[in-house]
């Protein structure tokens, strides 16, 4: 069983990782509970403060996640248009690839922008803020995603080399 709990573990962790990117994915969380299936091995690995710790680390990236990306286009003037745009733009650019998941926001955002206050300069501007707030809470996301799939990986090192 303990195999079991391990593949599942590592499954949830890829898909995590690919979660903070996508936006239909929560990564965090679901790293999370693939750290939590370890604790179902005959030896659990974890302690509970770790896991209570990790437990509020992800509650509080999941919840940043939702202000980020506001906090930069409002910082730069940005407007509800310029934040749906920037979540279209991403699902649309999807579809390009990584040169689509970083460019995709930022037209998203442009287009939105324009579509509300139709002022080429202001919306560049917030553009820049939404894509800004979009980068930062992915590499906020991607940076716990990795150090939980960190320890997650030491564990089944010395799990394998035991």
């Amino acid at each position: 069983m303990d195999i079991l709990w391990m593949i599942l573990g590592a499954l949830l962790m890829l898909v995590g990782i690919a979660g903070c990117v996508l936006p239909f994915l929560p990564g965090p969380p679901l790293c999370f509970v693939g750290l939590l299936l370890q604790q179902l091995n005959s030896d659990p690995p974890f302690s509970a403060s770790f896991l209570w710790l990790w437990a509020g680390i992800t509650a509080v990236v999941t919840v940043l996640d939702y202000f980020i990306p506001v906090y930069g286009a409002k910082t730069f003037g940005g407007s509800k248009w310029g934040m749906w745009g920037c979540t279209i733009g991403l699902i649309a650019g999807l579809w390009f690839g990584p040169f689509g998941i970083i460019i995709g926001p930022f037209v998203g955002a442009f287009i939105g922008e324009m579509m509300a206050s139709n002022n080429a300069h202001r919306a560049f501007k917030s553009a820049l803020g939404s894509f800004a707030g979009f980068l930062f809470g992915t590499l906020f996301k991607l940076i716990v995603c990795f150090v939980m799939t960190w320890y997650f990986g030491v564990f089944v090192y010395h799990y394998i080399v035991q």
